[in-house]
């Protein structure tokens, strides 16, 4: 979201007043976070990114809703990416609130310059194998660094499996896809959804040999079972977008773009493509940090269409030597264009996991 968003209130069935709290958590790119009071609790879900204007306007939404950092009982994480987490760096001295995220976020917080080692030389090792140069590979290595080195470990004082994905009247569901610990939070009859579905685009996107328990696979069957957990529920309060309450047409239109984009993606694979070449049909040109944002989701397009058979490698024995893999379609193209369709949609009959 690039344009200033606003500060609203909101009262749930039960009672409790929530303050939509907005943030420019990096220039020009805006995101919400979200404080509840109920009875004796003080409840703020996500923290911004940590950069001098998110920690700004923070502050001033709380002044705004008339209540401290100092009150709160509780941070609650949707999941564990930076415009989501990093502001707990600079607001933890100014409370005792206990931090709760999923497990499979939580090394991410609390170990956070490990993690950060870890994820890097994932990411290398991906960018070599996608087909990258490696002088470019080098430059969005660097630009991934540096939007991390805002944050600093913080520690985590509970994971939502452990409170048996309850605590007091917020109920929450694993949702990996997006992020490997994404939680939607369900409060009465509203939801938090942190990026599950945003606004005319895909969520990012990344292949599960960077970040397990991601990918396409995941993110599909996450959005099917978060569409059946919020049966009932009378808004959907977003990290980057205004509140809505049409969520099945909202994942109707993800699953249509993810259709598009892996169209794009079959069409072009008449020959032999690397991951780049594959990227680059599907999205064009592009650089900086959006580069590899598109590598990564391309990435989980191929992993995916690699996976069920819809793709081939045709150069084993240059991979074996440590080349870039080239990919192409298998079949006839009309038939795995319809394919695609049928197994997306296919997710919309997975049964409800807690």
């Amino acid at each position: 979201m690039t344009e200033n968003a606003t500060y609203a209130t909101f009262e749930t069935s039960g009672g409790a007043t929530i303050h939509r709290l907005p943030l420019e958590v990096f220039p020009n790119f805006w995101a919400y976070v979200y404080l509840v009071a109920m009875d004796d609790l003080r409840v703020l879900i996500d923290s911004g990114s940590g950069t001098e204007a998110s920690h700004k306007n923070l502050l001033e939404g709380f002044d705004q809703a008339g209540i401290r950092p100092g009150d709160l009982t509780h941070i609650l994480l949707t999941h564990a990416h930076i415009d989501h987490y990093g502001g707990l760096r600079q607001l933890k001295p100014l409370t005792n609130a206990r931090i709760g995220v999923h497990e499979l976020d939580a090394q991410t917080v609390a170990h956070h310059e490990a993690r950060l080692a870890l994820t890097a030389r994932r990411i290398a090792s991906f960018l070599a194998d996608a087909g990258l140069a490696e002088e470019t590979r080098d430059s969005l290595l660097d630009i991934y660094r540096f939007t991390k080195i805002l944050y600093q470990s913080v520690p985590v004082d509970f994971t939502f499996e452990s409170l048996g994905m309850n605590l007091g009247p917020f109920e929450m569901i694993h949702l990996p896809g997006h992020c490997p610990g994404h939680v939607a939070i369900r409060l009465h009859d509203y939801i938090f959804c942190g990026d599950m579905v945003v606004e005319g685009v895909i969520p990012h996107l990344a292949p599960e040999s960077i970040y397990p328990h991601s990918g396409l696979d995941h993110y599909l069957d996450s959005l099917a079972r978060f569409q059946r957990w919020t049966n009932g529920a009378w808004l959907i309060l977003n990290g980057h977008n205004d509140a809505f309450t049409d969520l099945s047409a909202r994942i109707e239109a993800t699953r249509g773009n993810l259709v598009r984009r892996m169209r794009r993606a079959l069409e072009a694979l008449g020959e032999p493509l690397t991951a780049v070449e594959i990227c680059r049909a599907i999205y064009g040109e592009a650089g900086g940090y959006n580069l590899l944002l598109i590598l990564e989701k391309t990435g989980a397009y191929v992993e995916y269409l690699y996976e069920h058979g819809m793709i081939e490698i045709v150069n084993a024995n240059e991979v074996e030597q440590g080349l870039p893999a080239r990919y192409r379609r298998l079949l006839n193209e009309d038939a795995l264009l319809s394919g695609i369709e049928r197994k997306v949609n296919a997710y919309t009959s997975t049964q409800v996991n807690r």
